[in-house]
């Protein structure tokens, strides 16, 4: 049917759908795929919305969705047959964009290498030499007289536990 279908279309639809070949698309470009992509998106939309509108005109005709469907097949048809070439596009559209990502992340890898802009290696550890007077971790809940009210109560509980 999807040959019966193709030898119907214009001209200008089948050289569409040749460019949607697989041994055609291996030899495009990313920006090339993107472009050939929204063409072959206008023309399913195209179709797609002919089938719908031309249904919508016939259902009032014929009485009926279901007696509709068959008096519209060529639309229908079309649309499908473009729909299957945007998906071969789409296809080739993410693997190009995988591999310009792949080669971009391996540029700005070399590029980041070569430049020395990073650490390549970690700074080595310095010997700790103590300068001065050690540093003491304080545990504060932010208010100096709480602070100290906390320390209080400590002392006094151990005061008590002192005295037994």
């Amino acid at each position: 049917m999807r040959q019966a279908m193709i030898r119907t279309m214009s001209e200008a639809e089948r050289q569409l759908l040749a460019e949607t070949e697989r041994d055609q698309l291996s030899g495009l470009d990313e920006d090339d795929l993107l472009e050939l992509h929204a063409r072959v998106r206008r023309a399913r939309n195209k179709y797609s919305k002919l089938y719908r509108r031309r249904a919508a005109e016939k259902v009032g005709e014929v009485g009926g969705r279901g007696k509709a469907y068959g008096q519209n097949q060529r639309d229908r048809d079309k649309a499908e047959v473009f729909e299957d070439a945007l998906a071969r596009v789409s296809r080739q559209v993410a693997a190009a964009a995988k591999q310009a990502a792949a080669e971009l992340k391996a540029e700005r890898i070399e590029a980041a290498r070569s430049n020395g802009s990073g650490p390549a290696a970690p700074p080595p550890k310095q010997p700790a030499t103590p300068k001065g007077r050690a540093r003491v971790h304080q545990k504060t809940t932010g208010g100096l007289k709480k602070d100290a009210d906390s320390r209080a109560k400590g002392v006094r509980r151990q005061a008590k536990r002192d005295n037994r």
